[in-house]
């Protein structure tokens, strides 16, 4: 195994390890401590089960039933987001305890360091705020834009698009989520629609047994569904067999190939970019992969992360269609993911180059979405030449 690779993995657990056990000392020490005949044992063993449980899930799932690997999953996904806001508000009261040794603003100290009071506050706090991102994640908004194209489509005036990214079935998101997402795309009555990536999570012998492919039969659109993959189809090592469920479920994969459209408009899938990691095939570049398409029809253009977007803008790209950012899903990430994309949700105008980056329908680890909302992006594209 690489050595930068073991590496990396040791730091992470050092680290992982590190803030959980920063978090559980506090635990302990302002409110379970407190608790009567619960030892100091008990309190740790159960901790450290919930702490690492996603991380056991996903190094010792062949080992495992279905069972216990889905329940270990479930509840370490939903650990990291009460890990994340634990830490956010602990070191927050850490902070002003010790500002208040010099300033003297309030006390904030106890007999158990912040008092069990303040523990229970924090602990309800947290709670409601993973119940309340809990159920943001599974209330999908429909996000409406209306766009113009400068070209002629032939006989095509008006195309109704309806886009979709990172819905992320898998051991946590289930054929019930993709049901409500199929009524609710059909209810759209869309002429197209289009998978921008990470359809699947990982396990792609989950998603069989869920019988999603049957779901995706009954997509209703006159030019079709069509998907690219993205890094987590990838990650699962399930690139290939991704791309034949959702052909056998009438979803059509474009990777890096074009798709001339009722000789009205060119529907472009590019590979991700993050395969060349996992198969060592570097994806076309944007200029070759077009070779051939009429640069006087309508180019959409499905790429799952918005990256380089001076290659579409060269090559005269009218609208590109992303995900992958999930716009930071967890506050305070998405000012990490505005950083790191030029656009990393909503629109992007550069001349005639359109861009449009969804928050994603679905999550990854967490269930849990705070500071922003899962997406149906609907689209309604005029053709003016």
């Amino acid at each position: 195994m690489n050595p930068i690779v073991i590496l990396v993995g040791i730091l992470f657990f050092l680290v992982y390890g590190l803030l959980n056990f920063y978090i559980g000392l506090r635990g302990w020490q302002t409110l379970f401590s407190c608790i009567p005949l619960l030892s100091s044992k008990v309190y740790w063993a159960i901790f450290l089960i919930i702490a690492f449980s996603y991380i056991v899930s996903r190094l010792s799932e062949r080992f495992l039933s279905r069972v216990v690997y889905e329940g270990l999953t479930i509840v370490g996904a939903y650990w990291m987001a009460f890990m994340l806001y634990f830490l956010l508000i602990i070191i927050s009261l850490d902070l002003l305890k010790y500002l208040n040794r010099w300033l003297n603003l309030i006390s904030i100290e106890g007999k158990h360091g912040l008092g069990p009071i303040v523990g229970l506050i924090v602990c309800a706090v947290v709670a409601g705020i993973v119940v309340y991102g809990a159920w943001n994640a599974s209330h999908p908004r429909i996000h409406h834009y209306d766009l113009s194209i400068a070209k002629s489509a032939g006989s095509v005036h008006q195309l109704h698009v309806v886009m979709v990214s990172d819905i992320h079935l898998g051991t946590i998101i289930h054929n019930d989520h993709l049901i409500k997402l199929v009524d609710q795309i059909n209810e759209l009555r869309p002429d197209l629609i289009l998978f921008a990536g990470d359809v699947f999570d990982e396990d792609i012998e989950l998603v069989k047994k869920q019988q999603v492919a049957d779901t995706f039969l009954k997509l209703k659109a006159p030019y079709g569904a069509y998907a690219v993959l993205g890094n987590h189809e990838y990650i699962g090592g399930n690139a290939e067999e991704a791309i034949k469920y959702l052909d056998q479920a009438g979803v059509k994969v474009l990777k890096d190939s074009y798709q001339l459209v009722a000789d009205s408009f060119y529907l472009i899938g590019r590979d991700d970019m993050s395969g060349s990691r996992f198969n060592g095939d570097k994806r076309q570049d944007l200029k070759t992969l077009m070779q051939g398409v009429n640069h006087s029809l309508p180019i959409i253009l499905m790429d799952h992360q918005p990256s380089h977007l001076e290659e579409p803008v060269a090559q005269g790209v009218d609208l590109q269609v992303s995900g992958h950012t999930h716009s930071g899903q967890l506050f305070p990430f998405q000012f990490i993911t505005q950083r790191l994309f030029e656009q990393d949700w909503g629109l992007l105008r550069k001349g005639d180059f359109q861009l449009i980056v969804s928050s994603g329908y679905g999550t990854w680890g967490p269930p849990v979405r705070i500071g922003n909302t899962p997406e149906i992006v609907d689209i309604n594209i005029m053709f003016n030449p």
